[in-house]
């Protein structure tokens, strides 16, 4: 007998189905209606979809349905499937010898039956909380690959994909009607389906051994070859249990008092979850062909680290070994695997941030503007790798490094991009993307070989690096804390406990006296990419940063927005966490840039003489800030010239950086009383682009 697990992971056979005769006239309105009123009122779509409610329960601790949960008030979208598609389920379970034949009469197993059950209402039910409306076809995103931001009642977030005229898709196989869809009711929006949303419910783990055993093509090579690096047991994990079950029982509280702690908002919610995710970056079996490789051949691991040799798929400063240990992290083949895995789950419109850059209009998101990146440190060893996109690429790639349009009165659009630095394309418009099917992980296929070879860490050397403060720690994407429209409190205000509660950011550390906050402001705000960390109380914030490409002198920068609450900052930066390293004076984050102290000066007509502004900034230890943002994309002023937000960046510490050694910050109130803290974005910025005589750092 199969395990339950198993019965989850079922996924729904593609059937074309014809469209059930229900009255059109009045479609998209029934305000005087619920979803279950509409519901019952259309039996002869889905009169079984409605037993089913009936019989679910909301949860294991609650004895009331899904029925009558979508009798009530509140913001509900229902992706609602037919009888029809329900019958075609039951079909798929009797091919996967599940159940003898298509009746719920088959279920002999109570535990098995309630399971499948659970597996179609929960899957087709999103609960956006008292402060949003439901979501219509019109707010879904509006890429492909692009994720939903509230998760279903099985905590799945669905991803959705355009097919042809009006034809959308969940999970790239799920059909929503094309007539049937944006029903709007009082208490939410119903989309008809013509298949049950039936994703699979396996961890990145389970499904790669499925490839392995069944000898799936597509990512065996992949597959073989992480099973080969033992990184099982990482690729397993789903959620914290140990912060589950304290969040469950109260040991997790939310800081309903936190502006009382010097902060300018007046509580904090704490994260109901502790979700693990990852994104991988894989070369198909395709490629692998074209190299010369068979996906099935018994050596084909011992072949791919001599491709991987011949390839020069490395750098010459690694140090490796290539025996047979693939486990051992020294080993080349761990460290070319690991290189292709991000320790976040990342969806398609979330692999880079499109919100306040320059030009952007988020009424018009198909219009990109000026070319966006984000950096992101990879699992495994501590490396880089570049997110990109632009107008012009015409997708997102890995490792691209254009031409820029980059100078003082440039465009920041790429201009062209040598062949030798054109990177990895992701597939995030490929069926061969695997979006809903592992529970903690999407598998994207890129279209040329990704490695930190010399080419990458030289290329990543000589630009500026610039993370967002919320995209060091993985724990912001794979639990809702970034890129999230809503306008509930609860996901603009995520509390992070202090470690005395509980260690919650791996590449975080928080004292007791620290009460910190990571806010999302994808309704509208003008920090970079919208959203930023703040802190208050006497705190004591350490960050492990990300690391440098080569060995170098480089310059840490951090966006600073001086306001008379943020009080007095001491920063340290070094490689011991415990025996911190100061950097300088303590920093005076009151006072009013514009009026002294940075040298600030208005933009004039003159590109001289703002070089020459720019160049007594930095002697003061000022820059201002990027022009690549704005208040608002369309705004005619970047944060560069912007005088009302006052965002300007803050050279912290010159010195040699290695890129073996684990550098941290620490940000520590040096005040008796209680101080706001705030977090932007932080730069990496080597001595060959600020220092360079021939070409100038970019003002971008």
């Amino acid at each position: 007998m199969k395990r339950i697990w198993f019965v989850l992971s079922i996924c729904m056979l593609l059937i074309t189905s014809c469209h059930e005769n229900i009255d059109m006239s009045a479609r998209y309105v029934f305000k005087e209606s619920t979803v279950m009123d509409y519901l019952k009122n259309h039996p002869d779509a889905y009169s079984e979809y409605v037993d089913l409610l009936y019989k679910v329960p909301v949860s294991r601790v609650s004895a009331t349905t899904l029925g009558q949960l979508l009798s009530a008030r509140g913001h509900y979208t229902v992706f609602a499937p037919t009888n029809e598609a329900i019958h075609n389920y039951l079909d798929s379970l009797v091919l996967d010898e599940l159940i003898p034949y298509a009746s719920w009469d088959a279920f002999t197993d109570s535990i098995k039956l309630d399971s499948i059950r659970k597996v179609i209402v929960y899957s087709s039910i999103i609960d956006t909380g008292d402060f949003d409306n439901p979501i219509e076809t019109g707010n879904f995103p509006f890429q492909d690959g692009g994720e939903i931001s509230f998760p279903t009642m099985n905590e799945h977030k669905l991803t959705v994909y355009y097919r042809g005229v009006d034809s959308i898709q969940i999970y790239n196989k799920f059909n929503i009607d094309i007539n049937n869809r944006d029903i709007l009711v009082l208490n939410g929006v119903i989309h008809q389906m013509h298949d049950v949303i039936a994703p699979k419910d396996l961890t990145a783990t389970y499904f790669l051994q499925q490839i392995i055993d069944k000898e799936i093509e597509g990512y065996l090579v992949m597959a073989r070859a992480i099973q080969a690096c033992d990184i099982k047991d990482t690729l397993n994990a789903v959620k914290d249990d140990t912060y589950e079950m304290m969040y469950q029982t109260g040991q997790i509280k939310d800081l309903l008092n936190i502006g009382d702690y010097g902060v300018d908002f007046s509580a904090g919610y704490a994260p109901p979850h502790r979700k693990f995710g990852y994104t991988i970056f894989a070369e198909t079996d395709d490629f692998w062909r074209s190299e010369g490789l068979d996906p099935k051949d018994p050596q084909l691991l011992q072949k791919l680290v001599q491709w991987i040799i011949d390839n020069h798929q490395y750098s010459d400063d690694d140090e490796f070994i290539t025996d047979g240990d693939f486990s051992n992290p020294k080993h080349i083949l761990w460290q070319w695997v690991t290189y292709h895995i991000l320790p976040m789950k990342l969806a398609a419109d979330k692999l880079v941030t499109h919100y306040n850059e320059v030009g952007y209009n988020r009424n018009s998101p198909h219009n990109l503007s000026i070319a966006v990146y984000e950096l992101y440190t990879t699992f495994g060893k501590r490396r880089l790798l570049k997110v990109y996109q632009s107008r012009e690429s015409d997708g997102i790639y890995l490792n691209r490094f254009p031409n820029l349009d980059n100078g003082r009165t440039g465009t920041y659009h790429e201009l062209s991009c040598d062949p030798d630095k054109v990177g990895s394309r992701v597939g995030t418009d490929d069926e061969r993307a695997v979006l809903g099917d592992m529970i903690n992980c999407i598998l994207y296929p890129i279209d040329a070989p990704l490695s930190y070879n010399d080419n990458v860490r030289d290329n990543l050397m000589k630009q500026r690096l610039r993370f967002d403060a919320q995209s060091i720690f993985p724990e912001t994407m794979n639990n809702d804390m970034r890129q999230i429209s809503s306008g509930d409190a609860k996901k603009t205000y995520v509390y992070i406990p202090s470690d005395d509660i509980y260690h919650y950011m791996n590449d975080m550390w928080l004292t007791a006296d620290t009460y910190l906050c990571c806010i999302n402001y994808h309704g509208g705000n003008p920090s970079y990419n919208a959203d930023e960390i703040k802190a208050g109380g006497r705190y004591d914030v350490t960050i492990r940063l990300p690391p440098v490409p080569r060995q170098g002198t480089y310059e840490f920068r951090f966006a600073i927005l001086n306001r008379p609450y943020r009080g007095v900052c001491q920063i340290y930066l070094g490689t011991d966490r415990i025996n911190r390293t100061v950097t300088g004076i303590p920093i005076d984050m009151t006072k009013d840039l514009w009026a002294f102290g940075s040298g600030w000066e208005r933009e004039t007509d003159d590109q001289d003489y703002n070089a020459e502004v720019d160049k007594r900034m930095r002697t003061l230890g000022y820059m201002k800030g990027t022009n690549s943002s704005a208040p608002d994309g369309n705004a005619a002023q970047s944060m560069r010239v912007n005088t009302t937000y006052s965002c300007m960046r803050q050279i912290v510490i010159r010195k040699t950086i290695d890129p073996d050694l684990e550098y941290y910050v620490t940000f520590k109130n040096v005040l008796d009383y209680f101080k706001e803290l705030y977090l932007d974005y932080f730069e990496w910025c080597a001595k060959e682009v600020y220092d360079n005589p021939e070409t100038p750092e970019d003002i971008w």
